[in-house]
């Protein structure tokens, strides 16, 4: 099912999707944009995975078993969702839709499978894919969490080359070599995208059909 939000809409929010490869600093990313960008929506995934030191319920992800997951994708309740490295992820779709619609912009830090079913259903969202320096300093920075065995080290970074070979189907492509930079780079982005004349164009023919009364 196709979002029945119009995104080329002046007076609507823009999606924002971040993704790329665990361990590229998604997470930290955006939430640098949320200190700088107070007005930007963040999204809350749910997922089937483990929580990690300090992440917290509600706020981070929504923690589900796999069981409470199944249900929620039978119900239609998921924007999205996929599987990766054995569990599950997705993103919940009123939350998305009604945020769009009361003119706010939103992000959803999400995998790369989760990003291109995104994109089926949002296809003028802005998509932006973040890479590491390298994949050397991308494997540094997975082993350097401590959350992860050698056998799930390799998966990561076996399903890593993978998803930067999918990098084309992306808008844009930036490289998280130093967070704030990131973050600005995002941040004028966005400020582009809002002045992209395909939004303006509804406002404009209601301004011309004004003058013609």
């Amino acid at each position: 099912m196709t979002s029945s939000v119009d995104l080329t809409r002046a007076d609507k929010g823009i999606l924002i999707v971040l993704s790329g490869p665990s361990g590229v600093g998604k997470g930290t990313v955006c939430k640098a944009l949320r200190e700088c960008s107070p007005d930007l929506v963040y999204s809350v995934s749910a997922t089937t995975r483990n929580p990690r030191e300090g992440e917290l319920d509600g706020v981070n992800y929504f923690f589900k078993t796999k069981d409470q997951f199944q249900q929620l994708i039978e119900q239609d309740q998921m924007l999205e969702w996929a599987e990766y490295v054995g569990n599950y992820y997705g993103t919940p779709r009123k939350f998305v839709e009604d945020t769009l619609n009361s003119g706010k912009d939103i992000i959803l830090e999400i995998e790369v499978q989760g990003a291109l079913k995104v994109k089926q259903k949002f296809p003028h969202g802005v998509f932006i894919f973040l890479l590491p320096p390298s994949l050397t300093e991308l494997e540094n920075r997975i082993v350097g969490r401590g959350t992860d065995s050698e056998e799930t080290i390799r998966s990561r970074m076996s399903v890593a080359v993978d998803e930067i070979a999918m990098m084309e189907q992306y808008d844009y492509a930036i490289v998280n070599d130093q967070v704030d930079l990131a973050c600005t780079r995002i941040r004028s982005i966005l400020t582009a995208e809002h002045c992209r004349k395909d939004r303006m164009v509804n406002k404009i023919q209601h301004w011309m059909a004004e003058v013609k009364k």
